[in-house]
């Protein structure tokens, strides 16, 4: 008697598998929440922030100007970026997002060195990086958009490039 193995595709993980998904939607829920949490405070000065006209005070001081424009974009970046990584909505899209604002993030601390608050941006953008191209997983909301359904690399190399050089574009504009 011989028996037949059957497997999945090469291109999916077995459906048993669900650690690797369950994995991502944690990394997603945490650094979207976290995004999101950030984009409150600048916008509506929630969580101890400063809301729209106190960051763009710091905005403009920093260099980002007009301070409040950029505080709304950095905020609105951060709150539907984190919420559309935590929700896996338009996960690509929340992922450039992600990458461009935090790209800025880790480039203001930059002369303050890498333990002077660079890193916690630096890791933020990377996991941004991470989950665009490795895309939302089984447990998120684009597995229900009929576009969205199946994750292609070519999508979260976008991504990538798209939050990379809005993030550029940004901070040449810096005074």
């Amino acid at each position: 008697m011989t028996s037949v193995a059957t497997s999945s595709p090469p291109h999916s993980p077995p459906s048993t598998d669900h650690a690797f998904d369950l994995g991502l939607l944690l990394l997603r829920a945490t650094c979207g929440l976290v995004l999101a949490a950030h984009g409150a405070q600048k916008l509506f000065g929630w969580f101890g922030g400063n809301g729209i006209s106190g960051t763009g005070e710091f905005f403009a001081a920093a260099g980002y100007r007009p301070g409040e424009l950029m505080a709304v974009v950095a905020g609105l970046s951060e709150l539907l970026g984190g919420l559309g990584l935590a929700l896996g909505l338009l996960t690509p899209l929340a992922g450039a997002a992600a990458i461009g604002v935090m790209v800025n993030a880790a480039a203001f601390h930059w002369g303050d060195g890498f333990f002077g608050g660079m890193e916690y941006p630096l890791v933020l953008a990377l996991a941004a990086v991470a989950i665009a191209v490795t895309g939302p997983g089984r447990y998120a909301v684009d597995r229900l958009l009929p576009v969205l359904n199946r994750h292609h690399l070519y999508y979260g190399l976008a991504a990538v490039v798209l939050g990379a050089g809005t993030s550029a574009v940004v901070l040449l504009l810096r005074a």
